[in-house]
């Protein structure tokens, strides 16, 4: 009972963090551009984890043979690059449409990433089931109340957060593939080094960024890379290891209300009344999500 009451506070400190993440991704913007922060953020978040790495190598033997750790690395390797692919991918929109979206919005837009997940393994050929059906329709009715720019249509950018949302499910879905057969800290440290070098590639393609305003943004860049990376993460692993993953799920959704308090304490961002109503059809999704749903004679 005991650890999973910590286990609870530890993923209920994991959601905190992720959500004011969205505020220093936002704040980010106001001094370097958005490839060059996610090239700093994922790099730092490579070398936070290495010391969990490293507790974990001293405190637990190492009884493999040689055979297993050469299979297990290339499993590393694989897993690595392919979680990273799909990491970057969703990290470079995301960070990009973050210039203009607020944090708040963002982070519930997000959020639907938990949706996305059953949706795309019903294209891979899994049943539909009735609670992903509600969730789709309260996403689709939360975001044409959240986003819905009357005569202009929806915002470009809000849509561009959307499909980073659907590439983070598509890299949760990854890291379940792999997950059996690699160390998930050492593959989330290799995925965040991925990210980072092909970031660099943009960087030098597209922006140029100086010294001085890396300094500047030393704040949202370090909360971002090593609180985000390697603290939420091992905070995860220790909850998901205790808690019941229906419970850990649930609390996790509560990124996207710190993300929306963090907005408005912070950066003094607003939601409408129709906003607010979009969020909580949009957080009632996610839940939903979460639960089965059982058919009752």
């Amino acid at each position: 009972m005991q650890n999973r009451f910590s286990a609870n506070i530890a993923l209920f400190l994991t959601a905190l963090i992720w959500g004011l993440s969205f505020v220093a991704q936002r704040a980010g913007m106001e001094y370097v551009e958005p490839f060059t922060f996610n090239m700093v953020r994922c790099i730092l978040g490579g070398f936070s984890l290495i010391p969990v790495i490293l507790w974990f190598k001293v405190t637990q033997p190492d009884t493999r043979t040689e055979r297993r750790k050469h299979v297990q690395h290339i499993n590393l390797w694989r897993a690595g690059v392919a979680c990273g692919l799909a990491l970057f991918i969703a990290m470079t929109i995301q960070q990009y449409a973050m210039q203009f979206v607020g944090a708040g919005k963002g982070g519930f837009i997000t959020a639907l990433y938990v949706v996305f997940v059953p949706l795309i393994t019903v294209l891979m050929g899994s049943k539909l089931g009735k609670n992903v059906i509600v969730s789709v329709i309260l996403s689709v009715v939360g975001l044409y109340l959240l986003c819905w720019k009357g005569g202009t249509g929806f915002d470009i950018y809000d849509l561009m957060v959307l499909v980073s949302a659907f590439f983070y499910g598509v890299h949760i879905l990854v890291i379940n593939y792999y997950s059996r057969h690699v160390n998930a800290v050492k593959a989330s440290c290799l995925q965040f080094f991925v990210v980072g070098v092909l970031s660099v590639l943009l960087v030098l393609l597209f922006e140029h960024p100086t010294l001085e305003a890396i300094y500047n943004c030393r704040i949202p860049i370090l909360y971002a890379g090593i609180l985000t990376c390697g603290v939420a993460y091992t905070l995860q692993i220790y909850g998901q290891k205790y808690t019941l993953p229906v419970v850990a799920s649930l609390i996790l959704c509560l990124e996207a209300v710190f993300a929306v308090l963090g907005g408005v304490l912070i950066l003094g961002e607003t939601l409408s009344i129709k906003e607010t109503l979009g969020c909580l059809f949009m957080i009632s999704a996610v839940i939903i999500s979460n639960i089965r749903i059982e058919k009752r004679f």
